[in-house]
C-alpha cells in the first residue's frame, strides 16, 4: 500500500509539471512579472494537496477549505493531463487548435462540475427481491434501507449528514443497515459539530444496525468510534449474530482489517437455516463463502466502484463484485458503490446511492 502512494506521488507531480509547461508556452505573450506570479500561484495550489491530508483530520472551516480545494485539485490534475494528451496525439494528425490549453481547462472544469453534482445528489436504488424462506411472523414483505462508507469528517460534514438522513427516513424503512466507514478517520469532527444529533434522527421500528469498515479501525482506533457511536441509537455489530422478534436474523461481521475476525465456516452451526439471514460485511470478499454458508442477502461497500473514472476500470478488476447485484445460487449479494466518499468530493462515472431492498418472504 505504501509503494501504491508512492506511484499516485509521482504521477501527480509529473502531471503538475506536465501541465505547467504547457500552460507557461500558452503565456508567452505575458510579462515575465505576470508569469512568475501564476506560476507561484499554480504551485502553491499544487502543493496544498499535501497540506490538504495533513489537516484531514482537524475540525475547522479553514481544515475543510484547504482539504477540499487540496484533494479537488487531484482530480484537475488527472482530467487535464487526459485532455493534454488528447489534443497532443491529435497534433500527429494535424489536428491543431490556437487555444488548445484553454479548452481543456473548460473542458475539465465541465467535467469537475457535473462531478459535483452528481455526488451532492445521491440516487435511491430500488431493488425487489424475494427470499425463499418464511418469517416466523405473520409479515411476508419487509423494507430494509442500506447505505456504507459516508466517511463522516471534514470531508462529509454535518450539513450533509442532515441531508442523507433525511432521504433514508423519506424511504420509511422497517430496518435500516449500514455496511461500514460511517465515520472517516477521526472522531474529533463528529463531537465538535454533535453529528449524534443528526443520526439520533434515523428512524425504522427494527432498529439501525452497523458494522465497522476498515475507516473505523483508523485514527484513534476502534474504541473511539464504538464511544462516538454509544451516543446514537446505531447498534454495532462485530461477529454478532441479532435475530429479531419475527425471525429474521441479521449476521454483523467484524471488518478484515481485525485480527480476532472469526471465519465465514464458524458461522454455519449457529445459524438458523430455516429462518432468512442477511449478513453485513464491509469488504466483499470471498463471496462463494456466503453462498455456501447459505446466507440469503449480503449487503456491502468499501469499493465505492472507484468513485471517479478511470479507477472505476481498476475496482471492476480488482473485485469479483466492485459494484451491484449479483446471484449466486440461492444467495442474493449486493455491493453499493457508497453514500458519500473518500478523497476529491466527485463522482464521474459512478453515482452516491442508498439502496431500498423491498423484500418478499414465502
Amino acid at each position: 500500500m505504501p509503494g501504491f502512494f508512492v506511484i499516485i506521488l509521482v504521477l501527480y507531480l509529473v502531471g503538475n509539471l506536465y501541465i505547467f509547461i504547457r500552460g507557461w508556452h500558452t503565456l508567452s505573450g505575458l510579462a515575465l512579472w505576470g508569469k512568475i506570479i501564476v506560476s507561484v500561484i499554480y504551485w502553491a495550489i499544487s502543493l496544498l494537496f499535501f497540506v490538504s491530508f495533513r489537516s484531514r483530520g482537524g475540525d475547522s472551516t479553514f481544515a475543510h477549505v484547504l482539504y477540499e480545494i487540496g484533494s479537488s485539485w487531484l482530480l484537475f490534475v488527472l482530467y487535464m493531463v487526459v485532455c493534454l494528451l488528447v489534443i497532443d496525439l491529435l497534433k500527429l494528425f494535424k489536428r491543431r487548435w490556437k487555444y488548445s490549453f484553454y479548452l481543456a481547462m473548460g473542458l475539465t472544469i465541465c467535467v469537475l462540475i457535473y462531478g459535483s453534482y452528481n455526488y451532492h445528489h445521491p440516487k435511491v436504488k430500488e431493488i425487489n427481491l424475494t427470499i425463499d424462506k418464511p418469517l416466523s411472523s405473520p409479515d411476508k414483505k419487509l423494507k430494509i434501507v442500506a447505505f456504507s462508507d459516508v466517511h463522516l469528517g471534514n470531508g462529509t460534514g454535518k450539513q450533509l449528514l442532515q441531508k442523507y438522513v433525511a432521504l433514508v427516513n423519506a424511504q420509511q424503512p422497517d430496518l435500516i443497515l449500514i455496511g461500514g466507514d460511517l465515520i472517516d478517520n477521526d472522531v474529533t469532527p463528529l463531537y465538535n459539530q454533535h453529528m449524534e444529533e443528526e443520526l439520533l434522527q434515523l428512524q425504522a421500528p427494527l432498529g439501525i444496525y452497523m458494522v465497522p469498515g476498515n475507516h473505523e479501525y483508523f485514527g484513534g482506533g476502534l474504541e473511539s468510534s464504538e464511544k462516538f457511536l454509544e451516543l446514537t441509537s446505531i447498534v454495532l455489530l462485530r461477529d454478532s449474530l441479532t435475530t429479531f422478534p419475527n425471525g429474521l436474523q441479521l449476521l454483523g461481521r467484524d471488518d478484515r482489517r481485525s485480527r480476532d475476525r472469526k471465519a465465514m465456516a464458524e458461522w454455519n452451526n449457529k445459524i438458523n437455516h430455516n429462518l432468512p439471514v442477511i449478513m453485513l460485511d464491509h469488504q466483499p470478499y470471498d463471496l462463494y463463502q456466503t453462498e455456501e454458508a447459505g446466507i440469503d442477502l449480503q449487503f456491502s461497500g468499501h469499493t465505492h466502484r472507484g468513485q471517479i473514472w478511470p479507477l472505476n476500470w481498476i475496482a471492476d478488476s480488482m473485485f469479483e463484485l466492485s459494484y451491484g447485484y449479483k446471484q449466486l445460487g440461492n444467495t442474493h449479494m449486493y455491493v453499493s458503490s457508497g453514500l458519500s466518499l473518500w478523497g476529491p468530493p466527485f463522482r464521474i462515472g459512478t453515482d452516491s446511492e442508498i439502496v431500498a431492498f423491498n423484500l418478499t418472504f414465502k
